[in-house]
């Protein structure tokens, strides 16, 4: 099959500039890379091509080759990409040196892409760093104002206990791969390119254990389901992430342990809305509270509380009870209730309540409507 052209691949123009070229590349490499895929073929096959088509663009010499001659500048003869004539190398080395972080390092943009992904690649024993792993957890917006102590259950992949993470039968030991000589490379040959990949089977190690564990199957861990206690700290917020530290997947034959990440959900509340440490809610006064004046019991966090609502207050009138708020995270101080204030209009009214009512309008002047007397004069040009 023919090669696709690599500014297709990186899905750029022939004129695009270094910096487009890599911010193209890095977005690509993230969707495709086998980590965020894993047992998909055609998504690692896509990584590598990606991988190549940089290797030449990012290169100013050989993208001037690469222009004038097209594919046909790196066949035999024509000098290879930086694994030198002919040659390709591990795309994983790109990568790295794109995203600025070394194979074993931690907290570089790869590890924070993948979860732990460089530290996670096998050493030379075959130890490798377990997963980190995300857990969505829901808690009422009380759990969340005051803080709570929760227990989770976390299915994952822990320590075999036959063979304490090493994957080997007792008496057993590791010999040297046979698919890659012990090198922990295989090399195979695309069209004009020679790849260079980790080996499948030893994954990197060089090695291969003679007789894998019989429960674990040479892996060193089984799946097995967790209990994990986690503190909610006051006035968390909705989306925030909290980091259990080593309660991810175990490492692989006796690697360390990755991370939990637990994002916290705050379920929506029947009375309060949240913005920050602020609470809002909408209290329903009656016509003649709101018309005359006097107290009304409010919800808070706490408990109820009493607000004093003065003659003639609107619909819509919004009043602060400081400090009945959220609290504020890592703090002593908290955010305020602001309280709106909805007058109710009477829906179902006797004979005699309608009677009242009338009179009471009869006797309304434009001093008790200010609001409707400087509406309509400002309106007034309007109405001719």
């Amino acid at each position: 099959m023919s090669k696709r052209d690599y500014y297709e691949v990186l899905e750029v123009t022939r004129t695009v500039t270094s910096e487009e070229l890599k911010r193209s590349y890095r977005k690509l490499a993230v969707k495709f890379h086998p980590d965020k895929n894993p047992g998909d073929h055609t998504a690692e096959e896509k990584f590598k091509e990606l991988s190549e088509a940089y290797d030449v663009l990012s290169d100013e010499q050989k993208r001037a080759a690469y222009d004038r001659y097209g594919h046909a500048a790196f066949a035999q003869g024509g000098g290879g990409p930086r694994g030198g004539p002919g040659g390709f190398h591990d795309p994983f080395d790109i990568f790295r040196e794109v995203f600025g972080a070394s194979g074993g390092g931690g907290g570089g943009i790869f590890e924070q892409f993948f979860g732990g992904a460089a530290s996670a690649r096998p050493d030379r024993d075959g130890k490798q760093r377990g997963s980190d792993l995300r857990y969505d957890m829901q808690v009422r917006l009380e759990e969340a104002a005051f803080g709570c102590d929760k227990e989770i259950e976390v299915s994952k992949l822990e320590t075999c206990d036959v063979c304490n993470g090493s994957g080997a039968e007792s008496g057993s030991r590791a010999v040297s791969c046979r698919d890659c000589g012990g090198r922990g490379q295989v090399i195979s040959s695309r069209g004009f390119f020679q790849v260079s990949q980790t080996c499948p089977r030893c994954r990197g190690t060089g090695q291969v254990i003679e007789r894998p564990c019989r429960k674990c199957s040479g892996e060193g861990r089984v799946e097995a389901t967790s209990r994990i206690k986690l503190k909610i700290p006051a006035g968390i917020e909705d989306g925030s992430r909290l980091r259990s530290m080593r309660n991810g997947e175990a490492g692989l034959r006796g690697g360390p342990p990755g991370d939990l990440y637990v994002v916290v959900h705050i379920k929506e509340h029947e009375v309060f809305e949240r913005e920050d440490s602020n609470l809002f809610c909408e209290v329903p006064v009656s016509f003649s509270s709101a018309a005359l004046g006097g107290e009304v019991n409010v919800p808070t966090l706490d408990g109820q509380a009493q607000l004093k609502i003065p003659a003639g207050t609107q619909s819509g009138t919004a009043f602060k009870l400081r400090g009945k708020g959220v609290p504020v995270l890592n703090s002593h101080s908290r955010g305020d209730l602001i309280v709106r204030v909805a007058v109710e209009v009477p829906t179902r009214l006797n004979a005699e309540q309608r009677r009242k009512l009338e009179e009471f309008s009869a006797l309304m002047g434009d001093e008790n409507s200010p609001m409707h007397k400087s509406f309509f004069e400002k309106a007034k040009e309007f109405f001719g």
